[in-house]
């Protein structure tokens, strides 16, 4: 019995080592979540709160986790992470977290399995800030590795913004492609970040890629510093909203399987001798 004991736990290790296996070479996880608890870990995310209209002329308010009902706007059970955008009288309420805010990121290869909410309105994401604000939006950068909006179901994008490459100006970088069953089933979206280029995938095609210009200038690359990943979902806004919006699609929810982090150095600080850019070729 203590063999076939030992021989079932040595088969479920190999399993989940082989779950969380980077498609990368040369890399090792450094911070992850599958999800498997009962609520949120606060020591891994941080909640934002904000009112309706705080950016992008979106219509949600954004809570710590549940509306003033009661009702989870950000939930884990069941194995899954769901935000939900919920309607209570007048207000629209959803969720917006940070992972590993304080410290973030530099460089690595970032994976969240993602099944995206329905309705016209919606504007589910997966992207990435800069830790330090050091000269505004869109100068510190901005990643975004998914973002969808229910007038365009099922079509996912992936874009990057700073000072020369901005919506704004019109003058993002952004590719497009369609997911069929990105609203009715889980997918794959990850993004590749060196100091050479930004690559971004669905279901390990390649969606954007991005290159480092060589120039080191901050105008066309400030991604040499820590970023930190942002799961939200919001609800209407400048593109979620910008062909009408279907109120009677809430309570919609978008639902994350797990989020994971490989790097091919654990952390900036563990090669004190390098300089920012140098690190994770």
């Amino acid at each position: 019995m203590k063999k076939l004991f030992f021989l079932l736990a040595a088969l479920w290790a190999m399993t989940a080592s082989a779950e969380k296996r980077c498609p990368l070479e040369g890399y090792r996880m450094v911070w992850h979540d599958e999800f498997r608890g009962k609520e949120l870990n606060l020591k891994k995310w941080t909640y934002q709160e904000a009112r309706a209209g705080w950016v992008n002329n979106e219509l949600q308010t954004y809570v710590a986790g549940r509306t003033p009902e009661g009702r989870p706007t950000v939930e884990v059970s069941d194995g899954t992470l769901k935000i939900h955008a919920i309607k209570e009288g007048d207000k629209i309420y959803s969720g917006r977290i940070y992972g590993h805010r304080q410290e973030g990121f530099l460089y690595g290869y970032f994976e969240a399995r993602i099944k995206l909410p329905v309705g016209r309105g919606t504007w589910p994401a997966f992207w990435m800030m800069p830790v330090k604000h050091r000269n505004g939006w869109p100068a510190d950068g901005e990643i975004d590795i998914m973002e969808e909006v229910g007038a365009n179901p099922n079509y996912v994008s992936s874009s990057i913004h700073c000072t020369a490459y901005n919506h704004p100006q019109k003058t993002q970088k952004t590719h497009e492609s369609l997911c069929e069953t990105a609203e009715s089933d889980f997918h794959l979206y990850a993004l590749e970040w060196t100091n050479r280029y930004i690559r971004t995938y669905v279901d390990g095609q390649e969606q954007l890629y991005f290159e480092n210009d060589g120039k080191w200038d901050n105008d066309t690359w400030p991604f040499s510093w820590e970023f930190y990943p942002i799961l939200n979902l919001a609800w209407g806004g400048n593109w979620g909203g910008y062909r009408g919006i279907d109120w009677d699609a809430l309570p919609v929810t978008m639902e994350v399987d797990y989020v994971r982090v490989w790097q091919k150095y654990k952390s900036l600080h563990a090669l004190p001798s390098l300089k920012h850019g140098t690190v994770g070729l």
